[in-house]
């Protein structure tokens, strides 16, 4: 039986896109689709990912932020329909509204915000509050404790509206994202590469131990709180060096990591390269 599409999302995500602001669906988990087959690994070159929302031709929500789209065509398309259907909320790009969105992911973070910050227009999240300011800027992540921004090449769920004035992005938002520079160096990541078994077979090759393994990458890369890049990097290691000898490894469970990246603010390009990277490292 075909699962019906939720009409509720998509009435959401057309009154937002005819408000001007670009919108995607998201599915379990808060992740955007993955890439379609034909874009998977910047096989289109990258381009949508890494400029404006919304170039890109492909007939499905892809590229992840960069999907969100302010033409009501497109979201009421065949292949938008089968996203809708699956859809577990509406996201939006905030960068291409030209907003910026303050995540406070806890109390404590939200009683920071309300004695550093200028006051702006609120909205209720699970754990915290969203603050939306007028004005795009880099996105940043752990720039502060349980403190993400989320602005240009991110995207946020839509909780409502909010209430309060919408102000103008301070300068003191805009500190958050510059990185102070540092000299200490990581300690290098001690690995053991496994032998791989003959004729490609996979001692650990069983559906729910590979799931679970995928599973727990993702997770891993969707919970860092800072040093995105390294533990993307330090996760697609850790899943090669268990797998990448074998032949367990699919196109659908690299989509799943690279998505899960991507969600976190990686670009296609940085996903193929810390892939390409770990390759590299561990001799594959």
């Amino acid at each position: 039986m075909t699962q019906p599409m939720n009409a509720s999302q998509l009435a959401t995500a057309l009154d937002l896109a005819s408000c001007s602001v670009p919108v995607l669906p998201l599915r379990a988990g808060k992740l955007p689709f993955g890439n379609c087959a034909a874009c998977r690994y910047t096989a289109c070159g990258g381009r949508p990912n890494m400029k404006a929302a919304g170039p890109c031709q492909c007939p499905r929500p892809c590229h992840g932020w960069a999907a969100a789209t302010t033409d009501p065509a497109v979201l009421q398309s065949p292949g938008w329909t089968e996203a809708w259907r699956q859809a577990h909320a509406v996201a939006y790009h905030p960068g291409g509204a030209r907003l910026t969105v303050v995540d406070l992911d806890d109390a404590d973070a939200v009683t920071w915000a309300r004695e550093s910050l200028p006051a702006t227009r609120t909205v209720p999240t699970t754990r915290g509050e969203h603050w939306i300011y007028r004005g795009a800027m880099q996105s940043a992540n752990a720039v502060r404790p349980s403190v993400d921004i989320k602005s240009l090449m991110a995207y946020a769920r839509w909780l409502g509206p909010g209430t309060g004035t919408m102000t103008d992005l301070p300068d003191a938002v805009r500190a958050l994202a510059v990185k102070e520079p540092s000299a200490a160096r990581p300690a290098p990541l001690a690995i053991t590469v496994p032998t791989g078994a003959g004729g490609g077979h996979c001692r650990h090759r069983t559906p729910a131990y590979l799931d679970r393994g995928i599973a727990m990458a993702e997770q891993r890369i969707t919970e860092a709180r800072s040093a995105v890049h390294t533990t993307v990097y330090r996760t697609f290691l850790a899943v090669l060096s268990a797998h990448g000898r074998c032949g367990c490894l699919t196109d659908t469970h690299i989509g799943r990591l690279f998505t899960a990246a991507q969600a976190k603010g990686e670009s296609p390009r940085h996903c193929t390269d810390a892939w390409t990277n770990a390759r590299t490292r561990l001799g594959l």
